[in-house]
């Protein structure tokens, strides 16, 4: 990244939808980030998240629902094309080539954690317990990071930085 602080990420993906193996199995280990239909979401997807920006990657709705790899934006904020498909389970009538209502990311796996990190892990540790994903009502499948949280995440998990070379 050149001239702008990297920006970290959680997005949530139901593992039976859209899982963290399933991206690792894509070419590149690369999928586009669609279906998000929440305003406040995609307002982060198109103007907030950057190419080279870390994501945490929750897997959601499953019996114990946690972070379970890390991955990268490699593509900022385009229009979300599932909107315009009769045929896509995201579809949205309102939604037009010339006023796009959608858009994704493109997101590139990094590295799976070795093992899971479960909501009672966050809440455990002193610098997660805080993180947006554990506060009540918070449903955003796309929501900040901040650095410290990442970093928290990287020592509970025992991984390096993947940022840093």
């Amino acid at each position: 990244m050149t001239g702008e602080k990297r920006r970290y990420w959680l997005m949530k993906s139901e593992p039976n939808c859209f899982s963290f193996d399933d991206l690792k199995g894509r070419p590149e280990k690369t999928e586009h980030w669609d279906g998000v239909r929440n305003f406040q979401a995609r307002n982060l997807l198109r103007d907030e998240l950057k190419p080279g920006d870390g994501v945490l990657f929750y897997h959601s709705n499953t019996r114990e629902p946690a972070i379970v790899g890390l991955a990268k934006v490699v593509r900022g904020g385009y229009p979300d094309h599932t909107a315009l498909d009769p045929r896509s389970d995201h579809f949205d009538p309102r939604s037009t080539e010339g006023n796009p209502i959608w858009f994704m990311v493109d997101v590139q796996s990094l590295r799976p954690l070795p093992a899971p990190l479960t909501r009672d892990d966050l809440r455990r540790h002193p610098l997660l317990s805080g993180m947006g994903v554990l506060k009540k009502g918070n449903r955003l499948s796309v929501q900040p990071v901040s650095a410290q949280e990442w970093q928290g995440v990287l020592e509970i998990s025992g991984v390096p930085d993947p940022f840093e070379k």
